[in-house]
């Protein structure tokens, strides 16, 4: 601008503002740039956290499959021969096809669900528990209810399942749920007793309506490991199993003393496991057997496809007993073998657990640790004899469709939680840590 008090002609005002127009136009430009520029590294982070699919534990999954395929061939082996004998089926590989298409199903179940965000299960989680108390009802009180060998536990709508398998899956989502809504109160013993009477509503549940005890055992125990990780006191459960653990022994030997036969079938098997020689054509019968089965195997067994015992000796091998075929082709080998599947495979689990961004996806893949590892353990103490009969089957390994098909959709819901570790600062996340910001804390334990 020309300067004040000083006389300026018109040629001096037409390059001042011919000056002040090209500054303007040039300071016009380069905000344009940066505004261009701008845009283009907004881009090109959004194309960069597209192409991020965060992390996935293929360690988890490639074990996952490898279990299925080794219990498919363990299964075939097992059921071949009965399969082929009973009239009413004359195909060897009856079992073997209906468990691979189970198996092939929940695989693309398992991949399908691992991209569902796991917090959705918040939002489910009431609905889930309620419908599986309701199915369960229905095993009891409706038309629906199948019964299999004598046990009222199945449900037949389309297809035929048990109720109950889904009732671990809502107990494992709801439970969580709970704590986070309890937050900080869960330091309360009277948070400790709601957790309680809603784990054991399905529990009972579990027991009453379908008649399940190993199920309802189970998750029983899902519900307490849940609370016992999520609480900051250890020593008061410390105590409380010290009581349980010597209340059953008390028990156990009341009963080898005092009681010698009873009409519950539940306590007959008690007594069979107490006195397993005496109870041989009985309910000892198959547990024994087994016990042979495992002793002739050694170290390295008899062979694939060359057991003796699952030629009709041991009923249904392919089921619960599953695991004495096993000692018995491949040995104490082909046991450790797969208890090391297993170990790798819960040792995953237990690494997203630890991992996981928040507290719902710590005790949501906590539950799925503890659903495997008791099923895993109760299966194969069951055929060691070490506990009383139970029923309960040998995951990924025995027969049963839907059950793989439910236990692989836990594990999608493990491998969902997995994407999210290194990849965990996404929306979603940070709207979950705000509504529960106790999610965020680490819980010291006294």
């Amino acid at each position: 601008m020309p300067f004040p008090g000083r006389r300026t002609s018109g040629k001096d005002h037409k390059t001042y503002y011919q000056s002040r127009n090209k500054n303007q136009k040039i300071s016009s430009i380069s905000a344009q740039d940066n505004s261009s520029r701008a845009r283009n590294h907004a881009a090109s982070k959004s194309r960069t956290r597209k192409k991020d699919p965060g992390y996935f534990d293929y360690s988890l999954l490639a074990v996952i499959i490898i279990l299925i395929c080794f219990g498919l061939v363990m299964l075939y082996s097992a059921s071949a021969y009965e399969a082929k004998n009973d009239p009413l089926i004359n195909n060897d590989m009856y079992y073997f096809n209906r468990q691979a298409f189970f198996s092939a199903l929940s695989i693309i179940v398992a991949l399908v669900v691992s991209k569902i965000n796991y917090h959705l299960w918040i939002r489910l989680a009431p609905a889930i528990y309620v419908l599986s108390m309701i199915l369960m009802a229905m095993v009891r009180f409706s038309p629906f209810g199948v019964t299999v060998n004598g046990a009222r536990r199945w449900l037949k709508i389309g297809i035929q399942f048990q109720p109950a398998e889904i009732a671990k899956i809502a107990i494992i989502v709801f439970m969580p749920y709970m704590i986070m809504l309890m937050g900080r109160n869960l330091n309360s013993w009277k948070a400790v007793f709601w957790l309680l009477v809603f784990g054991g509503a399905q529990a009972a549940g579990a027991y009453l309506l379908t008649d399940n005890l190993s199920t309802a055992i189970i998750i029983a125990g899902i519900v307490i490991g849940i609370i016992f990780l999520a609480h900051p006191k250890t020593r008061p459960f410390i105590i409380i199993a010290l009581i349980a653990a010597a209340f059953i022994i008390v028990a156990l030997i009341l009963l080898n003393q005092y009681v010698s036969t009873s009409t519950s079938f539940r306590l007959r098997r008690i007594l069979a496991w107490l006195h397993p020689e005496e109870n041989l054509s009985s309910e000892s019968y198959q547990v024994l057997q087994g016990l042979y089965a495992i002793g002739s195997g050694g170290f390295f067994g008899k062979g694939l496809g060359n057991s003796v015992q699952k030629l009709s000796i041991i009923p249904e091998a392919q089921n619960d007993m599953i695991f004495a075929i096993i000692c018995e082709e491949l040995g104490l080998f082909g046991a450790l073998l797969l208890m090391l599947l297993f170990g790798y495979m819960l040792y995953r689990l237990f690494v997203i657990a630890q991992n996981a961004p928040d507290l719902y996806g710590t005790l949501i893949v906590s539950g799925i640790f503890i659903h495997i590892s008791l099923q895993v353990i109760l299966n194969i103490a069951v055929v060691l004899n070490v506990i009383p009969t139970t029923g309960v089957t040998l995951p990924f390994v025995s027969y049963g469709g839907t059950s793989v098909l439910f236990i692989m959709l836990e594990m999608g819901i493990a491998l969902n939680v997995a994407r999210s570790i290194r990849n965990n600062e996404t929306d979603e996340v940070r709207r979950f840590q705000k509504a529960f910001p106790e999610s965020k804390s680490s819980v010291t334990r006294s």
